[in-house]
């Protein structure tokens, strides 16, 4: 699908946009300053601003969610640029298209004008597909724009991915999201929205300006001659996926919070559950998965270690199957976090560490542990009188210390579960040889 980005004011709809076209279309920016969101790319002294302002496309590959500007933005660049603009759809392409790129390209070179090959969901190309730009983006025949929303550094051979820049672009925030559909209104002419409904659409748009406008849309025609769009109408429209959740609202972050502490709770089969409402409601499998990383790392930590592994596994099958198969992996990692032995004792310790450090002074590092690569630094004492811990028995080095002087604090305590008991068991015995050498 092409991405859609968001006006920063109103504007005249998109050349050649009539009636007809759908609303998203007709709303594509023009100009990079209708362009809003995006500030990591395109603000002051950014990439994509400065490719804008030298004249100096790039090849790169724009990798974000849908309707977040990436087929935009490599249309943009083709205006700056007074460039030849060629797309071509992985879905639909193939090496046919790949070849009369070629011969465009080489007839506008031959004028004396630049072209951009933009392929929309390039990860769909094969390898050879993929490899066949290779050499006409080193000879610069052409600049190479792939959109994509899945990692490039799966899908995307490296080959390609070498003589790229990788862009990413994120999903819209909600009041960008209300400005474009204020927009939408006002060149739809459609009667108001109500606040509560304005929120649940934006919140079922889930960031993707495109279907946002799509939606919005549909439900202006549902609409008529009604004086006002409201959660009614807007339920009669959407239909049974926006009745059963809202993605923008309070049941989305009551039914996260019920599958973390079920899985806290070592509950497999209340996990499995909240995790299956959460899919069948429409949340996207990606914030979910960041979310089971997130659980591994706070709730269970190295009482199992290789549950953090697992969730970071489970995360990028997802990636590569996509939905419905990947979501077999993320069952299997809520079920394993469920059934792990639980810990948030390097939890309790970052945060232990982080709250000393800020009302704590800057120390110095002691000398003994300062790095001496050269005379004068070894002269100053750098590195004086530290024990290298693999030459001592056992390989630790008993009594040295690690922390700044006049720092004692302890803020790791292993719990006496899990891997986390050995770990507690070891701590204590190494604690015991320093406390017999000092």
């Amino acid at each position: 699908m092409s991405s859609m980005s968001l006006p920063l004011e109103p504007a005249g709809a998109a050349p050649g946009a009539g009636d007809a076209a759908p609303l998203a279309e007709r709303l594509r920016p023009r100009r990079l300053d209708e362009v809003i969101g995006q500030d990591q790319l395109l603000g002051e002294g950014k990439p994509l601003r400065a490719a804008f302002a030298t004249g100096r496309p790039h090849s790169m590959i724009l990798w974000g969610p849908p309707g977040t500007g990436k087929t935009t933005l490599a249309r943009l660049m083709a205006d700056a640029f007074d460039a030849q603009f060629i797309p071509i759809s992985a879905v639909l392409g193939g090496v046919k298209d790949i070849r009369e790129a070629v011969e465009q390209a080489q007839v506008a070179q031959s004028m004396g004008r630049r072209t951009i090959v933009f392929v929309d969901e390039v990860h769909r190309f094969n390898k050879a597909q993929q490899d066949a730009f290779l050499p006409h983006v080193e000879s610069g025949l052409f600049t190479f724009i792939g959109a994509t929303t899945e990692n490039p550094s799966f899908e995307v051979n490296s080959a390609l991915l070498s003589r790229a820049t990788v862009h990413v672009l994120r999903p819209l925030e909600a009041a960008d999201l209300a400005r474009l559909l204020e927009r939408g209104r006002a060149l739809l002419g459609a009667p108001p929205i109500a606040e509560t409904a304005r929120e649940r659409l934006i919140g079922y748009a889930d960031g993707d300006a495109r279907r946002l406008l799509n939606t919005y849309e549909n439900v202006v025609r549902m609409a008529g001659a009604a004086p006002q769009i409201d959660e009614a109408l807007l339920e009669r429209s959407l239909g049974e996926q926006l009745r059963r959740y809202d993605k923008g609202g309070d049941q989305f972050y009551d039914s996260i919070s019920a599958l973390h502490k079920s899985v806290r709770g070592s509950d497999p089969d209340a996990a499995l559950y909240w995790f299956v409402r959460m899919l069948d409601g429409g949340a996207d499998a990606r914030y979910v998965a960041r979310r089971l990383v997130r659980m591994a790392s706070e709730d269970i930590g190295l009482a199992d270690p290789r549950a953090l592994r697992l969730a970071l596994d489970a995360a990028e099958t997802y990636e590569r199957l996509g939905s419905p198969e990947g979501e077999l992996a993320l069952a299997q990692a809520v079920v394993y976090l469920a059934v792990a032995p639980k810990s948030n004792a390097v939890y309790v310790a970052y945060k232990a560490a982080r709250a000393f450090v800020q009302r704590d002074r800057s120390r110095p590092v002691p000398l003994h542990l300062r790095n001496a690569p050269t005379k004068l630094m070894k002269q100053l004492d750098h590195g004086k009188g530290y024990r290298y811990a693999h030459d001592e028995e056992g390989g630790f080095a008993a009594g040295e210390r690690y922390l700044p002087d006049g720092v004692d604090e302890r803020f790791y305590e292993p719990e006496r579960r899990g891997l986390e008991l050995k770990i507690g068991e070891k701590l204590a015995e190494l604690r015991a040889l320093n406390a017999k050498a000092r």
